[in-house]
């Protein structure tokens, strides 16, 4: 059941909404204990502080983006080398900020799914 915070964060993305819910239900699978908190300009996932979240954030050129995406953000004590990661950024020593651009529900597979266990799991020894 999506809430209406959900609802009304995806009102101008409407066909976005089930990348958000299957990716939502995955990590809710993955990673106890979590908490969720809908934000004016992102979703945020947190354990005991803030490991992932989806957004619109622009990560590639508009030209270069498909219709219909999320932004996945997540953190992690290393700059992980991937062709998947659109960004990338250092805003703390050895704290690396994370974009995945999803645009196909079979992107949010064990490869990210492992990135964002990692992301929780790091989040939660802060």
């Amino acid at each position: 059941m999506t809430d209406q915070g959900i609802l009304y964060f995806f009102d101008q993305h409407k066909d976005s909404l089930h990348l958000y819910e299957a990716f939502a239900s995955n990590v809710k699978k993955e990673i106890t204990d979590i908490q969720i908190k809908v934000q004016k300009t992102q979703i945020s996932f947190y354990n005991r502080h803030l490991f992932a979240c989806v957004s619109f954030a622009k990560v590639r050129k508009k030209k270069d983006c498909p219709d219909n995406y999320i932004v996945i953000t997540f953190g992690l004590n290393y700059k992980l080398e991937s062709p998947r990661i659109d960004a990338a950024s250092e805003p703390y020593p050895n704290r690396w900020t994370h974009h995945v651009l999803i645009s196909d529900i079979n992107e949010i597979d064990s490869e990210l799914m492992g990135w964002i266990k990692e992301a929780a799991t790091f989040s939660g020894k802060k």
